[in-house]
This record gives C-alpha cells, structure tokens and sequence, in this order.
C-alpha cells in the first residue's frame, strides 16, 4: 500500500513539473504530457481505492 500512495504522489508531482513547464515555456507538449499523466494518476487512485474497498469486503 505503501508503494501505491508513493507512485500517485510521484505522478501528481511529474503532472505539476510538466504543467510549470508549460507556463514558463507555453509548448504545447508539456500540457499534453501533464494531462497524459493526470489520466494516469486518476487510474491508479480508482485502482488503490477499488484494492482497499476489496479488502474491506473480504
């Protein structure tokens, strides 16, 4: 559990670096990496959160 909480935190922290890169240098391709990665992280919370809810159950 611990591993997953230090994997969506290193995601959420590269999606922050890539969208202040996009602010300071306005390609394109920052915004588009940053919001690649938001959809990342957004998949591995729902997983984190669906294994912890599974575990409940069990």
């Amino acid at each position: 559990m611990l591993l997953a909480r230090w994997i969506i935190l290193m995601l959420l922290l590269g999606a922050v670096a890539c969208f202040v890169f996009y602010i300071g240098t306005g390609q394109a391709r920052y915004k588009q990496w940053g919001l690649k990665i938001i959809k990342w992280t957004v998949l591995a919370a729902l997983t984190f959160f669906a294994v912890l809810i599974l575990e409940r159950l069990a």
